[in-house]
């Protein structure tokens, strides 16, 4: 029998209610002991779950499964999953803050004054179907311990309405970025009055998101001790600086849910559905280094969980330890912690833990390092144990946290599923066993822990950073638990207080605590008082891992324009230490420092070791790698990429003197650049027009209020329009602008129209000339002739054209179908940007290629009054999955687009059987450009 494959899933057939007694909006709310729990229903006629039609009972996936009804999952009061608790001698865990306070926490994060900050994701698999994901109903919370008894008894909702956030960072006093899924930019929500509440929104950084399911998008922006922002999924970093935002590009982290840093800097992302540790072996920034075999020991990947019996894995039968009913393979990792804290045993310091919520365990890893290369062991694998394990089904670990009390938090979602419903369709094996255990019905409750050790008292002095001088907060970087180390860097940086530069360098030269001396070195390199001498001198120092630290925090003056740093990075790629050598190669090709390849090249000669070698080898053969889950470099053509090389030429040869070979905008004296900064420009991603306009006729005077030393942008109309296109396509694509690119019939459409501007443009005038992308506001009305759910969890709508979560019409592509977009007031349009993403057809090599969603014919019309349309194109043709509709300027209130060619299902064979494919019509990541009073 032929199925019919679709883009969307059924819209909820009733929105889940969330049981009062969860709220926590009030503050000053005090923490009640006795949790009032989602109970399963049905618990006397236990459901009947049977096997789908045609499973193969032979096949692993479904072999020796047990359907037999079963008492529903119950989850249990705090202090009865405790009980369930298997630890290790010496540890116990402790409630710090519970349902009905908060409801699925999935992150946790404090502020400068030990506040904590809770991302509760309210919405996460509600059902087996995950309906109602996308509902405007989860929040950061914000806790308080008041009377210090350990107990986060005071506190509520900081941000409400927000659809499953990403992420929730403290980012100075009463203040969080985060952002929500299907969205691309970054925001800060600041309590204004001190109400406990969040008062005020602001725009942070855009260009940051993902589109997928809620498992695949990023998440955990985190501050590094590099003072860059850091988040999964995404293959850049981003910075605040005074200046505003900046973006640089970064290796591929393969991360989901998690990211630390050890004492050095280093971060560890953890992998999801790998259930593994992701790029740990070096720094991220210094972009892909592939190394294979050492990373895990023998055996790492097996996990040991305590005998749960229930067998809800994701993957069947062949996932599953028999008798256990246990997880065999790990498979849903979240949450990481490089433990830094100072009141559990000195055994535990610098070990990584993770989370593992399908096995229902918290694992302690020993990283080993051999020859420069890092390899990852399970501390108890030995003893077929983890560091935590439960017998509580719904114990869901997804966080790790070293806590300004020197313990360790963990946050439990306690929920009953934790796969995401892409994941549990009907005839799964897992929706079966969701259905006999009745798991979907444990939902909106959550529990953080306290990890403690009966050797240990946690640290009682209670953070108050932000009411502290600049000069006090030095102390802490001197202090045992690296939470206090961290957080006083981080509000001195924010500060940017350069008053405290002379203690911080004489803290960096002499003191006895190495890590005071890297968090002297980072907070001058944050606050932009770093010296170049300093860095030198540092560069010499006896311990070696201080050498490291001092050429790390020496490459932001280098990108600033300090080339003399060159010939000290070469130097250091002959240090007798493997870990330095292997470093500064790092650094020679992050930074194109020349001689770096002759100098490799010499170092490799001279010595075997392994990291030696594996670097050495990749810097100078780097290897490719896509970016995860997401946006990754575009596949051009061989005329694509012909105009970049020669836009790379063009750029490295002319621009680089201004501009600087990173982009970042060359020194010119007195503390100014020579040229603007390209990189992550605003400017640059906008209109193709700014970058060929700027090109052709050149600009002079100040950008933003900022001057710079150049005396201009000269003129370069006299070179050919194919020249131009090389040179723009080239800025728009590289230097994390991600942007499309430009044709020579772009440069000449631009230069015809452009013939009476006979001298440079002004930044405003120019600005002023070139359309803008105009927002979506609450004003803006989408409706749609056809409308459906594009993935599950999602609230179908017309508005999801214009972000990452789509809008489709769900059906094939019939003759008539119009998607309509209706503005506040008139504004003039002149282009009209969307994606549509294809349909595949298969993931076996050789399967058909995949299906276009673009619209294949269409009518676009114009309106001011919704009755009176006006043609602007007749039987146009689409044909691209990332459509640029380009019309003459037009005022208009109302822009339609109707199909006006029908499409057919397309015959096809889905994993071996046979289907149909509904030939949609798929929008997204629209956008209008024009202008807008």
């Amino acid at each position: 029998m032929r199925t019919t494959y679709r883009l969307w899933l059924s819209v909820a057939s009733a929105l889940f209610i969330i049981v009062s007694s969860t709220s926590c909006s009030d503050t000053d709310k005090k923490f009640d002991k006795t949790p009032q729990l989602s109970t399963p229903q049905d618990t006397v006629n236990l459901p009947v779950v049977s096997l789908p039609e045609g499973a193969d009972t032979t096949n692993a996936y479904w072999q020796g499964i047990d359907l037999e009804p079963k008492k529903p999952v119950i989850p249990l009061p705090v202090n009865e999953e405790k009980a369930r608790f298997l630890l290790q001698p010496g540890y116990s865990l402790e409630p710090i803050l519970t349902e009905p306070q908060i409801q699925q926490p999935g992150a946790i994060t404090f502020d400068g004054n030990g506040r904590m900050y809770v991302l509760e994701l309210r919405t996460y698999m509600l059902t087996a179907d995950s309906e109602g994901t996308l509902e405007p109903v989860s929040a950061i919370s914000r806790w308080e311990d008041k009377n210090n008894d350990g107990v986060y008894e005071t506190g509520g909702t900081f941000v409400d309405s927000l659809v499953f956030p990403r992420f929730v960072l403290a980012f100075g006093p009463n203040s969080v970025l985060t952002m929500e899924s299907n969205t691309d930019n970054v925001y800060m929500f600041t309590d204004t009055d001190n109400d406990g509440k969040a008062d005020k929104k602001e725009f942070f950084t855009d260009n940051f998101g993902r589109p997928g399911n809620v498992e695949h998008q990023q998440a955990f922006l985190y501050w590094g001790m590099d003072n860059w922002l850091y988040s999964t999924v995404n293959p850049f970093r981003v910075r605040w600086t005074p200046n505003g935002v900046i973006r640089e590009a970064t290796g591929s982290n393969h991360a989901q849910w998690g990211i630390s840093h050890d004492d050095d800097g280093k971060l560890w992302f953890q992998g999801g559905s790998n259930g593994l540790p992701m790029s740990f072996q070096f720094p991220i920034h210094y972009g892909d280094y592939i190394v294979k075999d050492v990373n895990y020991a023998e055996g790492f990947d097996v996990p040991w969980g305590a005998p749960v019996k229930i067998a809800d894995m994701q993957g069947g039968m062949g996932a599953v330890r028999m008798p256990e009913g246990t997880l065999n393979r790990v498979t849903g990792a979240a949450g990481n912690d490089v433990y830094r804290g100072d009141r559990l045993p000195k055994e535990l310091y610098g070990q990584y833990f993770y989370g593992e919520p399908v096995a229902r365990i918290v694992r302690q890893i020993n990283p080993v390092v051999n020859e420069g290369l890092t390899t990852l062991h399970n501390v108890f694998q030995d003893q077929k144990s983890e560091f935590i394990r439960s017998t509580d089904p719904l114990f869901r670990p997804v966080d790790m946290t070293t806590a300004p009390d020197g313990t360790m938090y963990i946050t439990d979602m306690y929920h009953g599923i934790i796969q995401e419903g892409e994941w549990t369709p009907v005839g799964s094996y897992l929706r079966a066993k969701i259905e006999q255990y009745q798991l979907d019905k444990v939902v909106g409750l959550g529990r953080i822990w306290r990890l403690n050790h009966q050797d240990f008292q946690r640290d009682k002095t209670k953070p108050k950073m932000y009411d502290q001088k600049s000069s006090e907060l030095l102390a802490y970087l001197s202090h045992p638990n690296g939470w206090w180390r961290d957080m006083a860097q981080q509000v001195l940086v924010q500060r940017q207080d350069k008053s405290v530069a002379p203690e911080l360098v004489k803290l960096a030269k002499t003191s006895n605590n190495l890590l005071a001396r890297f968090h002297a070195l980072w907070v001058l390199e944050g606050i932009g008082a770093l010296d170049a001498g300093l860095v030198r001198e540092m560069m010499k120092d006896s311990n070696p891992r201080m050498r490291i630290q001092a050429m790390w925090v020496g490459e932001t003056l280098y990108k600033a324009g300090d080339m003399s740093l060159g010939a000290d990075y070469v130097r250091m790629m002959n240090d007798e230490d493997t870990m330095v050598k292997m470093r500064a190669m790092m650094t020679g090709r992050l930074l194109k420092i020349p001689g770096t390849e002759k100098a490799v090249k010499t170092v490799m000669a001279a010595d075997q070791t392994a990291g030696v070698q594996l670097v050495g080898q990749q810097v100078l053969e780097p290897v490719v790698v896509n970016s995860f889950f997401g946006r990754s470099n575009p596949n051009y053509s061989e005329k694509e990429q012909a105009l970049l090389e020669k836009g790379a030429d063009i750029f490295n040869s002319l621009c680089s003197t201004c501009h600087g070979t990173l982009g970042l905008g060359a020194p010119g004296g007195r503390g100014k650049l020579m040229a603007p900064s390209l990189a992550a420009s605003k400017r640059i991603k906008g209109h193709p027009d700014y970058v060929i306009k700027t090109l052709l006729h050149g600009m002079t005077g100040d950008i933003e209020g900022t001057s710079y030393t150049g005396v201009m942008m000269a003129p370069m109309g006299n070179n050919d329009d194919e020249w131009i296109a090389a040179a723009a396509s080239f800025i728009r694509a590289n230097f994390e602008n991600e942007s499309s690119l430009v044709t020579a019939e772009d440069v000449a459409r631009v230069r015809a129209n452009t013939t009476g501007q006979t001298k440079s443009y002004t930044y405003p005038e120019l600005l002023a000339s070139v359309p803008k992308v105009l927002t979506p506001t609450d004003g803006w009305k989408m409706t749609a002739s056809h409308t459906a759910n594009t993935r599950k969890g999602s609230t179908a709508s017309a508005k999801g054209a214009f972000n990452f979560e789509g809008w489709t019409t769900g059906i094939t592509q019939q003759a008539g179908m119009w998607y309509q977009v209706q503005l506040p007031k008139p504004a003039t349009i002149t282009e009209i940007h969307f994606t549509s993403p294809p349909i595949s057809r298969g993931w076996r090599p050789g399967s058909p290629p995949p299906i276009h969603t673009y619209p294949k014919e269409y009518d676009l019309e114009v309106s001011m009054d919704g009755k009176q349309w006006t043609k602007l194109l007749e039987n146009a043709k689409g044909d691209n999955a990332s459509m640029a509709i380009r019309i003459d300027p037009v005022e208009t209130k109302f822009l339609r687009m109707t199909l006006t060619k029908s499409d057919s299902v397309v015959h096809g064979e889905f994993r071996g059987k046979p289907i149909d494919f509904e030939v949609t019509w798929t929008m997204r990541e629209m956008k209008l450009y024009g202008f807008m009073e």
